[in-house]
């Protein structure tokens, strides 16, 4: 005798059946997750004297992270406020021209800027990447100090073929799944689309060969607890034509 199979069990294969056949049918443009990087670098040849910040802190915009000891930057500085102070008190009593005045002003200006230079301080909100150096070592503005990322917000590059331009526009939302996180998703937008044709680079994959051209697409994610990190893979799906 023959077992009836209990019709639920029909109603849910078939529906997983569609559902692996659907998602199989479903293409993602896989990137890599990149973020912006900023080196900061001495502007005057001098010693350190402190770094304030250690590889993967964070750091808010214009927060001091370096001092140099700038010994002799700063004695000039000295020097040329006394000597502004001085040319000022003349001028005033009507004993130095104008232009002799303008000189003493542009050179403790000039002074005061250099001065200025022994502070290094975050052009960004980020995180410390690489610490290249520590104090007492003599540096000059060729050497890198410290290498600054932007990991609240980051971005990764597709490539599409120029029949999916059509269906791709500048701020558009789109959704972006992790492959290392069980597909975590993620909401994407469109921040640039190249306007020249590129030979699709070999770690990316379209839905035509390897070898056609193909059109970056830049989508931008915004990452506040730092979950994506540069170097992992995240894929995009694409509107449907």
């Amino acid at each position: 005798m023959k077992k009836k199979i209990p019709l639920f069990l029909v109603i849910a294969a078939v529906a997983f059946a569609a559902w692996k056949i659907s998602h199989q049918q479903e293409f993602l443009y896989a990137g890599t997750v990149e973020a912006t990087y900023v080196d900061l670098s001495p502007q005057v040849t001098t010693t350190i004297g402190s770094v304030e910040v250690r590889e993967g802190d964070p750091v808010k915009n214009v927060q001091d992270l370096v001092h140099m000891t700038g010994d002799d930057i700063k004695l000039a500085a000295d020097i040329a406020e006394r000597d502004f102070q001085r040319a000022l008190k003349l001028r005033n009593s009507g004993s130095m021209p104008q232009e002799s005045f303008d000189r003493i002003r542009f050179r403790r200006d000039d002074a005061v800027l250099r001065s200025s230079w022994c502070v290094i301080k975050s052009p960004l909100d980020g995180t410390v990447i690489d610490r290249y150096h520590e104090p007492g070592e003599l540096v000059n503005p060729s050497m890198k100090l410290l290498t600054l990322a932007d990991l609240d917000h980051v971005y990764a590059y597709i490539y599409v073929p120029q029949t999916m331009l059509a269906h791709v526009q500048l701020d558009q939302k789109l959704e972006g799944l992790l492959p290392e996180l069980d597909m975590k998703r993620m909401e994407g937008r469109i921040t640039h689309i190249r306007d020249q044709a590129e030979f699709t680079p070999k770690n990316v994959q379209t839905r035509e060969e390897r070898t056609r051209l193909v059109y970056g697409i830049k989508v931008s994610f915004d990452n506040p607890g730092h979950v994506l990190k540069p170097g992992m893979t995240v894929e995009v799906k694409l509107p449907e034509k």
